[in-house]
């Protein structure tokens, strides 16, 4: 399973909302900025992620986005869900949007053998995100970003 670049950039930005939790809103260009996210595809994320109940904003100079919620409050799975839906990896293993495939001749069968492991696979998914918080995720980076290093290109070996 592959999360989605959103829930990516949303993770960066509310490792970021996080450190500043009590203190002040934080405007999405400083977020964009800092967290290397393009800022329309950011406001995007921000709203979703708003629109959800776990940020609110402030217009104006001193405005910006904060989270409404303590961090310990807010799991990594709720946000992934609010962003890319169900973890399950097929629909009929989803415990929160649960569907019967359609397609599927196992569907009114009493067992399905596709179903089982992707039970397990989701329940791994879920186990791990809904495990830890966005203080847990906090608390393990070190503040600001590293800016990351290129591999440094082997020359090439001739024969």
């Amino acid at each position: 399973m592959r999360f989605s670049k959103k829930s990516e950039y949303a993770l960066r930005a509310l490792l970021q909302l996080t450190e500043a939790y009590g203190q002040h809103p934080v405007r999405r260009s400083d977020i964009a900025k800092r967290q290397r996210i393009p800022l329309g595809f950011l406001e995007s994320i921000l709203l979703q992620l708003k629109n959800v109940g776990i940020l609110a904003s402030r217009p104006g100079v001193d405005g910006g986005f904060r989270l409404i919620k303590k961090p310990e409050q807010i799991s990594l799975g709720s946000i992934i869900r609010a962003l890319d839906g169900p973890l399950a990896p097929i629909p009929c293993a989803s415990q929160t949007a649960y569907q019967t495939c359609e397609d599927c001749p196992y569907a009114d069968a009493p067992h399905c053998p596709i179903q089982v492991p992707m039970l397990e696979v989701r329940n791994a998914i879920a186990g791990v995100l809904d495990h830890y918080t966005l203080r847990d995720f906090a608390q393990r980076t070190q503040g600001t970003p590293k800016t990351a290093k290129k591999p440094k290109k082997k020359a090439a070996v001739r024969s």
